[in-house]
């Protein structure tokens, strides 16, 4: 290894964008550049394939790592576009871990596929958890994960490597607290994902009353001992704040995964054929846990009918090895999904506890007491939708009308009719604000143009 370091150091050469890097590596460079609230602080091109990039933002408040692993020859490819892999690193990780530790590197070469794995954490602390803090204002800084790595991150992402930018072409997947990430955020925005997968990890925080006590225990601990700030900095109180951590719960958000391609891979804790001759026991004890979130996961998709590829190989601990071969595992279906993508939904069905939201091109814009509440989505098409919702609130629909066509709305809440005339926008769109309601109510909306015998929306949300 020492006479490879000095060998390449011998042979360093520079770049005409001033990167430095290995001779064997001097084809063009990419040129990342500043969008979207992104800030490009340093570019390291380790070799043809591997960027080490440092990038901030505002939703941080300090600088990152983000590594980049691209296809083979991606500099001689000008006209291709590639499939885009989020990979998460666990608590404590770093943006580098999947290479230096997981085999990424080799486990992606020769596959048309750029794999992108951003910080969960600041300088390898405990983990932000994949979610914007509830205590914006911890010494850490507004950690703001999931506006980072979903609002900002992608877009930008889209913008400096030739993605196919769209959910057909992009993938997420992450293992320990990365696992849970890459679920919340794949139930959290369907729309973004066609694949998620979850190695050792926690897919269910909140949803199995018995689960649910070690996962609050987990993050407490992190927060409080990796940390170092309030225990319920993350997700809120899990008294006083449930809403929030089931409105970030894969478990509780399952039926939002429908349609997208889901894989689970998890052991018992047990040691098995990867660990060294004496396991390491909280690698036991933390993968026993994982193991518990991960088998009430599958059940809750198993109660929903929705399917996934569950891999329970029962011998393992909570380590690199097994991840490094869960990822090697994911590869193929991954790129076999990419190749065939399942259809979206045909109808849109969504549910979620923020207040404002936007998935499949529908907006749900909510006026209501509480900040954190959970509004449901139903059915959703051209023809009409059901809402499940407190408060006052707007719905804008996707362009799908002719703009300025006209159309009849009906509104039925209980025994409540009402008949709304209006034209489509300039855009194809309709927005439609709902009468207030006390309490979570079902609203059902029929949607047809003038003469036209109007559809019932669809079945009242669950």
């Amino acid at each position: 290894m020492r006479t490879r370091v000095l060998a390449l150091t011998l042979t360093l050469t520079t770049t005409s964008t001033g990167l430095a890097m290995p001779a064997h590596a001097a084809g063009r460079a990419v040129r990342f550049t500043d969008s979207g609230g992104v800030h490009v602080v340093n570019v390291r091109r380790i070799d043809d394939r591997q960027y080490a990039l440092r990038v901030s933002t505002a939703a941080l408040g300090r600088a990152v790592d983000v590594r980049v692993l691209l296809p083979t020859g991606y500099d001689r490819r000008p006209g291709a576009r590639f499939p885009v892999l989020y990979l998460f690193h666990g608590t404590s990780g770093r943006a580098s871990d999947w290479v230096d530790r997981g085999d990424a590197e080799r486990t992606t070469a020769g596959r048309p596929l750029i794999t992108v794995m951003p910080d969960g954490g600041f300088d390898g602390n405990g983990g932000g958890w994949y979610t914007d803090w509830a205590d914006p204002r911890t010494r850490l800084g507004p950690s703001r994960w999931e506006t980072f790595h979903v609002t900002q991150l992608i877009p930008w992402i889209d913008r400096n490597l030739r993605t196919v930018s769209r959910r057909e072409g992009r993938a997420v997947a992450g293992l320990s607290q990365g696992g849970f990430g890459a679920m919340s955020y794949a139930a959290r925005h369907p729309a973004l994902f066609v694949s998620a997968a979850s190695f050792s990890g926690a897919p269910d925080i909140a949803y199995d009353p018995v689960v649910s006590v070690g996962a609050t225990g987990i993050v407490s601990y992190v927060a409080a001992f990796d940390n170092g700030v309030n225990p319920d900095a993350i997700f809120g109180s899990r008294l006083a704040n449930a809403a929030g951590w089931r409105g970030h719960d894969p478990a509780t958000l399952a039926p939002n995964l429908r349609g997208m391609r889901l894989a689970l891979h998890t052991a018992t804790g047990l040691p098995g054929p990867l660990d060294p001759p004496v396991p390491d026991p909280a690698a036991i004890g933390i993968e026993a846990l994982a193991h518990a979130s991960t088998a009430s996961f599958h059940r809750r998709l198993e109660a929903l009918e929705i399917p996934s590829h569950y891999d329970d190989y029962v011998l393992g601990t909570h380590t690199f090895p097994y991840w490094a071969r869960d990822l090697r595992q994911h590869m193929d279906p991954l790129m076999r999904t990419f190749a065939a993508p399942p259809r979206p939904p045909a109808k849109t069905s969504y549910r979620s506890v923020d207040p404002t939201w936007t998935q499949w091109g529908w907006t749900v814009s909510l006026k209501r007491p509480k900040a954190q509440e959970f509004s449901a989505l139903t059915n959703a098409s051209a023809t009409g939708f059901a809402l499940r919702a407190a408060g006052t609130a707007t719905v804008t629909t996707p362009a799908s009308y002719r703009p300025g066509a006209r159309v009849v709305i009906g509104v039925t809440r209980g025994r409540t009719h009402k008949v709304i005339r209006t034209a489509a926008g300039p855009s194809g769109r309709l927005t439609v604000t709902l009468p207030p309601a006390r309490g979570a109510a079902t609203t059902l909306v029929s949607i047809s143009r003038p003469g036209r015998p109007s559809a019932a929306a669809g079945a009242r949300a669950r």
